[in-house]
């Protein structure tokens, strides 16, 4: 084979093998810098509005739309319930409800008609779990003062919880005048979270109410509280056609506990693949708490107070 030629094979092999050292060295960088920082999958969501929280560090995960001011359904029943356990009443008393305890502003379905007896400790229940509005409506007519009054505590309450977009106009939710944001209910969730009962209550998957002779059979609203896949501490959903389909709800996710607010998400069961999404969100992004806000999380957002 002439000089020139073999000359020529060589460095085309220098010229290969370098370049392969070169790739390999880039390759072996940048699986450095995938092990240092994992890079972040886009989270997209159809709820209008969503915040993610640490519940520990109050770290802010992700928001948008988090300010945004809306009406919130039921999930006005985390706030009745737990003014009405700050109050000490007894939770064995038997109500009766009646016909002021009736839906007569959208007409919503409920078994429990007028002269059914439950103790509050039912009610409840029922209303957290359910939504039951009739069972929430007699707690609030029940309670001392009457709605009015527990109205005032709720608002009340909300101030102290630094929630000072949110204001309650019922003890159901059925009200358009009970709105906050999702920022405001992390807060929520945050101080319902610390009462045992409602947490409890509010991750039962299914409860049955013995009511006249009759078995009445209650499953939860949140289907997520029934897979055993998830870790739910407390679960609220909330539906109206002014608020459209809300959930909060906290769970260990990806080794760490999280808030997680969605409201006015589109379609039936939307929420639902909301939260699956940011769980295989937050799986994917796993990382050592550094208290770093993620890029994707608004700017303006703060961490709630504990």
């Amino acid at each position: 084979m002439p000089l020139s030629m073999r000359h020529s094979l060589i460095c085309a092999g220098l010229g290969l093998g370098l370049a392969s050292a070169v790739y390999a060295g880039h390759a072996e960088a940048r699986g450095r810098a995938a092990d240092a920082a994992p890079v972040a999958h886009k989270l997209a969501l159809r709820s209008a509005a969503a915040f993610i929280q640490d519940q520990e560090t109050g770290e802010i995960l992700y928001g948008k739309n988090a300010a945004a001011v809306a009406p919130i359904a039921s999930i006005t029943k985390l706030m009745t319930a737990m003014v009405v356990l700050d109050a000490g009443l007894d939770l064995q008393e038997i109500i009766t409800i009646s016909g002021e305890d009736m839906d007569l502003l959208r007409g919503t379905h409920s078994r429990l008609k007028p002269g059914a007896s439950l103790s509050r400790d039912e009610l409840l229940r029922v209303a957290l779990m359910a939504s039951e509005n009739r069972a929430a409506a007699a707690l609030g007519r029940t309670y001392p003062g009457g709605l009015e009054a527990l109205v005032r505590a709720m608002n009340h309450k909300a101030r102290m919880l630094g929630m000072n977009d949110s204001h309650f106009g019922d003890a159901t939710g059925l009200s358009s005048a009970n709105v906050s944001s999702a920022e405001d209910l992390a807060k929520l969730v945050r101080a319902a979270h610390r009462y045992e009962l409602i947490r409890h209550y509010t991750t039962l998957a299914e409860h049955e109410v013995h009511v006249a002779g009759r078995s009445l059979a209650y499953r939860n609203t949140n289907r997520l509280v029934a897979n055993g896949s998830w870790n739910i501490g407390l679960s609220k959903t909330g539906f109206t056609n002014d608020a459209g389909r809300c959930l909060v709800l906290q769970a260990k996710l990806a080794e760490r506990r999280v808030i997680i607010v969605l409201l006015d998400s589109w379609g039936k069961l939307s929420r639902i693949g909301d939260a699956n999404r940011i769980r295989a969100w937050l799986e994917a992004n796993a990382r050592p708490r550094s208290g770093a806000v993620h890029k994707s999380a608004q700017k303006s957002l703060k961490p709630a107070p504990a």
